[in-house]
């Protein structure tokens, strides 16, 4: 049972998120071979201000 955890900044909306994990299922099984069905994935939100990205703090980009 493969398990995958997405950490990103907050601020998709909900079908984006939903896409994601979609594809994230998708891609495990053609690429492993996995039951869709037992395929475990979540989204871990983190704020914008609190992520450094080529030493800009996202929060930042966005302004």
């Amino acid at each position: 049972m493969p398990f995958i955890q997405v950490t990103m900044a907050a601020g998709r909306t909900a079908q984006q998120k939903r896409d994601l994990l979609a594809a994230l299922a998708d891609a495990v099984t053609a690429s492993i071979g996995a039951p869709r069905e037992a395929v475990r994935a979540w989204i871990v939100e983190v704020d914008p201000g609190e992520v450094i990205a080529g030493g800009v703090i996202l929060a930042d980009r966005a302004s």
